[in-house]
């Protein structure tokens, strides 16, 4: 059976947009025709969690309501060199536990870490979703792969838009940074647009 999974921020003993997290569990049982679901906020309460400081609450669920919990110290990483990495078939609809596709990706992309491309469009990392800088502004591209709980909480709260992101006009922007559960909206890790060492117009460019 399929399992999926939940990666959700604790810090100070406080758990962090778990409406949005509930809400994803909630949609993954219904569109698998399951009904009920398994209550983050109570598996949250009864980990009696009392230590300070950031940490990912990783809740790996199956459709039965099986679950298994892992409370991991967390840092934001930060990452030396992005490289785009074209896949038109890869669906990541639901928040799979299995990774296999993912690590095969990077493996292959020998980067240490991969923004897949489908159908000419920019879509995720293969932890993250992506938000670009043009002026002032931050966009995330409309073709994500994942609509995560950062980058829902983000555009409810109108500090970034949507905005169809190609091959064509990636390199109008500036800047970008990654969001997902732990990795807040952040203008301390920002990176430059050539951080990604194969953008259209480089020799290297999808020469995987």
């Amino acid at each position: 059976m399929s399992q999926f999974i939940e990666s959700i921020k604790v810090e100070d003993q406080e758990v962090f947009l778990l409406d949005l997290h509930q809400k994803r569990v909630n949609q993954t049982f219904a569109h698998f025709g399951k009904e009920g679901s398994i209550d983050l906020s109570k598996i949250f309460k009864n980990l009696h969690h009392d230590e300070d400081g950031l940490f990912k609450l990783r809740v790996v669920y199956d459709l039965d309501k099986k679950f298994r919990t892992q409370m991991i110290p967390y840092a934001i990483p930060e990452i030396q060199d992005f490289r785009l990495i074209e896949n038109n078939t890869f669906d990541y609809s639901f928040k799979f536990e299995d990774r296999k596709e993912l690590e095969k990706m990077k493996m292959k992309s020998k980067a240490e870490e991969i923004i897949i491309v489908k159908n000419n469009h920019i879509t995720d990392t293969s932890f993250s979703n992506i938000l670009f800088l043009k002026g002032k502004e931050w966009f995330t591209p409309s073709t994500y792969l994942l609509n995560g709980v950062q980058r829902q909480n983000l555009l409810k709260k109108k500090k970034i838009k949507e905005q169809e992101i190609t091959l064509q006009n990636i390199k109008q922007f500036s800047h970008f940074q990654l969001i997902n559960a732990l990795n807040d909206f952040d203008d301390m890790f920002i990176y430059p647009i050539d951080r990604i060492n194969n953008l259209p117009g480089n020799d290297e460019y999808l020469d995987i």
